[in-house]
């Protein structure tokens, strides 16, 4: 059965930093597009950090320059270094995998930022 699952999430004060992480487990997802999406209460779901199988990234504008997505294919693993969060980055966190058609979703991890 193939999983993701996030994990780091958490309650931090504005000005703090998060790593979440997020394992997959049921296949290789190093040739696998991963990224990071988020959904804040009451609005859509937008796309946060991607990162292809090549290494290569995209940042979102909105977090460009606090956000860091990397991966560690040994370890099937793919994260999101945040720091200096906003309130505005109040939201849950889903990790995305994708190849061919096959798309993958995780069940999120909460991250609330208090001002």
């Amino acid at each position: 059965q193939v999983q993701l699952v996030e994990s780091g999430g958490g309650l931090v004060q504005a000005g703090g930093s998060l790593r979440l992480s997020c394992a997959g487990s049921g296949t290789d997802f190093s040739t696998y597009a991963m990224g990071w999406y988020r959904q804040a209460p009451g609005r859509h779901r937008e796309t946060v950090a991607l990162i292809v199988s090549s290494g290569s990234t995209s940042i979102a504008d909105s977090v460009k320059g606090r956000f860091t997505i990397s991966r560690d294919n040994a370890k099937n693993t793919v994260y999101l270094a945040m720091n200096n969060l906003k309130p505005e980055d109040t939201a849950v966190y889903y990790c995305n995998a994708e190849t061919l058609g096959m798309d993958y979703w995780g069940k999120g991890t909460l991250v609330t930022v208090s001002s």
